[in-house]
């Protein structure tokens, strides 16, 4: 009689066990403190024993808003931009309008103020789409993204080192812009992606 050959049990895939442990700060001192942020030098004790020094920029946050206009196409709603040049980036950059938020401001109370005082809008709904941190390896600045809806026009107040061009786009222009590579703004492509998304899923 002939042996039964006995069917390979295929090996588990390993699994990583989630760290429990992070650095341990030892020390922290203030580099440098601007007007929007400030750099600090800390020293951190790895989980693993090591010792590293970090230079890390400590900012409050910032709030990022999507207005949207859609009485007249719900399906391809108007989208409010900004075109403003970037000093950093060295050039003019397409954005959605956006600000930092103040010490023990509230952030929805923040995106209301920046998107009246940029561009002028209003809105009457407000939901929160994400919250994320723009680089963490370096900078602690997180950015929540509001939608803004049943928008209306008003005047705008912008600082006085702040020369914005505000225009609208409807959504499909902005999306094409996006895959011409033309929209080189960060949490502009996440807003974008995040809502065009929602409303193709019937999330909105």
């Amino acid at each position: 009689m002939a042996a039964q050959r006995k069917t390979p049990i295929a090996p588990k895939p390993a699994t990583k066990k989630k760290s429990s442990s992070k650095p341990r700060l030892i020390s922290s001192r203030l580099a440098y403190k601007g007007k929007v942020f400030s750099v600090f030098t800390e020293k951190v004790k790895e989980p693993g024993g090591s010792i590293n020094v970090r230079d890390v920029i400590r900012h409050n946050g910032s709030v990022v808003i999507l207005a949207v206009d859609e009485s007249k196409n719900p399906n391809d709603p108007d989208i409010i931009f900004e075109r403003q040049y970037r000093h950093a980036a060295g050039r003019f950059l397409l954005e959605l309008p956006a600000g930092r938020v103040e010490p023990k401001e509230a952030t929805l109370t923040a995106a209301k103020r920046e998107l009246m005082e940029e561009t002028g809008y209003r809105a009457k709904r407000w939901t929160l789409l994400t919250k994320y941190f723009a680089s963490p390896g370096f900078l602690g600045e997180w950015m929540q993204i509001y939608l803004a809806r049943d928008i209306r026009e008003g005047h705008a107040a912008p600082e006085p080192d702040e020369n914005i061009e505000v225009f609208r786009l409807p959504l499909s222009e902005a999306l094409a812009l996006v895959a011409a590579n033309k929209i080189h703004d960060g949490k502009t492509l996440i807003g974008l992606m995040l809502y065009d998304a929602a409303l193709r899923n019937g999330g909105l």
